[in-house]
């Protein structure tokens, strides 16, 4: 129904007006109670400007007068207007992601009608974003092992994308601890390798060092033995030069014995 505005006249003739605002949708009762009491106001302003164009004092030219109040017996009680309750609150319909029935995405994703445009994997946590034609819609979710833990609904890229960049940050925080655990094991098994091998190459160094030592006393006793039979050998070198000397000695006394006997002939 259309406002209505309430003129109300000064007291005097070049008074200023007032605009009095009435609520909105009154029933028709009451609108034609407000009419009535207009044309009331009105008479009675017109009524009271003429006799104060005789009566008013100068200081009464300058100001104006309070309206008179209304009649409580005939004023309109405002009547209030009915509103449509949405199903959906609006701090969740005003929202550009919302949550997504677990159990549809899944039976979307298996009667493959999902594209997907993204995937981030981080161990065991897996974000992906979908897009799902017929609807328009963006779907974001997050698995961990291969099981739906969040799904998120969105109906433009821009939110789906800022979806996705929280989840992806989401699952990179979850995998810190797996991240950890992974460069721990690998640091856990190289610094095994490296023990084994450490051990390897002393083992080789005891060996080796063990055949070192060995062949040195083998090489000290031969050394030992050497000095030993060249001390004999030439014991039994002097024994047999001594020997033989006296060979020598004898054959020597033996041969100018035997020249006693031979004649002395003259040369001829």
């Amino acid at each position: 129904m259309k406002s209505f505005l309430n003129r109300r006249s000064a007291v005097l003739s070049n008074g200023a007006s007032h605009l009095v605002a009435v609520e909105h949708e009154a029933p028709p009762e009451a609108t034609r109670t407000v009419d009535a009491a207009v044309e009331r106001d009105e008479s009675a302003g017109r009524s009271a400007s003429a006799g104060a164009v005789t009566d008013a004092s100068p200081s009464a030219e300058t100001g104006a007068l309070a309206p008179s109040p209304p009649d409580t017996a005939t004023a309109a009680r405002p009547v209030s207007t009915l509103h449509a309750v949405p199903a959906v609150p609006s701090h969740l319909s005003n929202r550009p992601v919302q949550l997504a029935d677990g159990a549809s995405f899944e039976a979307l994703a298996a009667a493959n009608e999902l594209v997907t445009f993204r995937v981030f994997r981080s161990f065991d946590y897996v974000v992906t974003l979908m897009f799902h034609g017929p609807t328009l819609s963006y779907f974001v979710t997050l698995h961990q092992d291969n099981t739906l833990w969040h799904a998120l609904r969105a109906s433009d890229l821009d939110a789906a994308g800022a979806a996705f960049h929280h989840l992806e940050e989401q699952a990179s925080r979850l995998a810190d601890g797996e991240t950890r655990l992974a460069q721990l094991a690998a640091q856990n098994a190289m610094l095994t390798k490296q023990i084994e091998q450490s051990e390897a190459q002393a083992e080789r160094l005891r060996v080796d060092l063990q055949r070192h030592a060995e062949q040195e006393h083998r090489v000290s006793a031969r050394q030992h033995q050497v000095r030993k039979d060249v001390a004999q050998l030439e014991a039994q070198r002097i024994a047999a030069q001594a020997q033989l000397n006296k060979a020598h000695r004898t054959i020597h006394q033996l041969s100018v014995t035997s020249n006693e006997g031979v004649p002395h002939l003259p040369a001829r």
